[in-house]
This record gives structure tokens, C-alpha cells and sequence, in this order.
């Protein structure tokens, strides 16, 4: 099981926000690659980077922050980056300075042939996001419910050939309130690329409950307000998780 800290970039700092919601973020850091760097430091194998003001204009905003915490890691682990992707020059920038994944959400539903032709021009390297509620899938920053299944949306966009799902359930989101298991469990089981988890990790229970489905095809999970606020310790859960490993 793959543990992830995120780093969610707002104005140039770390922040969180409670599901999804700009105007409730709570400032963690005002440093973000200092934080990358400690993230390191304590084991991390990967991070996940958000643009939210890129999320929001629908382009790139903290690129310059977002170079600098790539630099700042080097080759030790790969970074993903997702928010305000659009284009493929986008994701050809990302990749040339060294993101290893790219995450494509709102464009990914909202303009599948973007996603058709990413996934073919960058073999590998792209993620989609699909963040749902009860099941159906939200865009534009969680603000519109649309009609489409996850289920259904996954299994066209793995035909495509994407290299994973994160899966994020919106209610959950920044509310330290548990891991859906079940609807991750059930996306998880329609696909078979690699489903990793967001929203609502909260303390061990989680991270065993987790380790408990990773056969399903489970493969990973994105820390964020658990990690900053202390409710879980991210070394001590990335050991835990290594010992259940299937």
C-alpha cells in the first residue's frame, strides 16, 4: 500500500481545505518545499501535488513553486501534480521538468478526447481524478454533480489507457470522517489499473482497513489533513502498512 502526502498549493503555501471549499483552507505551511522535503525525509515514496488556483483559472498558477519542490526532491521519488490541466503543453512542460504524473479530473470528463489523446501522446505517466458524491461524478472543483457513474467513466477511461485511478469521495474530503471503503472497493472492482484512495484517511483504523482491500486493487492512498494535523503519524503508517502487505 502506497501512503502519498499531499501537498495542496494555495498562493504559494500548503493549505487543506474542508471538502474541496477554497474559502475553508487551513494554512499548514508557508513553505511547501520545505514540506516536500520533510515528507521525504520520513519515508514518503511519492507526493501528490494540487494546484487549487490552477484548479480554479483552468491553468497552471504556482508552476514556479511547483519547479521548486521538484527540484527540491531530485530522483529520490516521484511527484504527480494534478489541477488546471487542460492542454498537452501542460503536461509536456510537467513531464520536462520532471513530474512523473500528471492527473487530469474536470477535463477528463468534461473533454474525453483531451484524455484520449494525452493518454496516447504520454504513455505512463497520466492519472485521471474522479471525485464523486453517492456515486455520480463532480467537476469544476466539486461544484457541479454530473449524471455519469464512476464505475462506468473508470472503466472508459482505463480503455484509454491511463495509468491509475484517485478516487476521491467529495463528503469525505478534509473531514478526518473515514475512508469510504466500500464505493472505493466497488470502483476498484470494475477496473484493472491501480485504484488509489482520497478523502477522509483519519488514523491506523484507516490505513489497516485499507491494507485489508489491497488485493481488490487498492493499491494506494492520499494523506492530507490526517498527516498535518497529528490524527496519524505517516511514518508509523507507511511501516504498518509494509507489514500487511498482501
Amino acid at each position: 500500500m502506497l501512503l502519498i502526502p499531499a501537498i495542496d498549493l494555495k498562493d504559494g503555501q500548503c493549505v487543506r481545505l474542508r471538502q474541496g471549499d477554497l474559502e475553508d483552507a487551513t494554512i499548514f505551511s508557508e513553505d511547501p518545499t520545505a514540506m516536500a522535503t520533510h515528507w521525504l525525509e520520513r519515508g514518503a515514496r511519492r507526493l501528490h501535488l494540487v494546484d487549487l488556483n490552477g484548479a480554479v483559472a483552468g491553468k497552471p498558477k504556482n508552476e514556479a513553486l511547483i519547479k521548486a519542490i521538484v527540484r527540491a526532491v531530485g530522483d529520490d521519488i516521484p511527484v504527480q501534480i494534478g489541477g488546471g490541466i487542460r492542454d498537452l503543453d501542460t503536461i509536456e512542460r510537467y513531464l520536462d521538468f520532471g513530474i512523473s504524473y500528471v492527473i487530469i479530473g474536470t477535463a477528463a470528463v468534461k473533454n474525453p478526447g483531451f484524455l484520449h489523446d494525452a493518454c496516447g501522446a504520454f504513455p505512463g505517466n497520466i492519472i485521471v481524478g474522479l471525485d464523486a458524491r453517492d456515486g455520480k461524478v463532480a467537476t469544476d472543483g466539486w461544484s457541479k454533480l454530473t449524471k455519469h457513474d464512476v464505475s462506468d467513466l473508470a472503466k472508459k477511461f482505463e480503455d484509454y489507457g491511463c495509468e491509475a485511478i484517485i478516487y476521491t469521495d467529495i463528503g469525505r474530503d478534509g473531514m478526518l470522517s473515514g475512508v469510504n471503503i466500500e464505493a472505493t472497493v466497488r470502483l476498484a472492482q470494475h477496473v484493472r489499473i491501480p485504484v488509489i484512495a482520497s478523502g477522509g484517511v483519519t488514523d491506523m483504523r484507516d490505513i489497516d482497513a485499507l491494507c485489508a482491500v489491497e488485493e481488490e486493487g487498492v493499491e494506494g492512498a492520499i494523506l492530507g489533513r490526517s498527516i498535518y494535523e497529528g490524527t496519524l503519524d505517516f511514518e508509523a503508517a507507511q511501516k504498518r502498512a509494509d507489514e500487511l502487505a498482501p
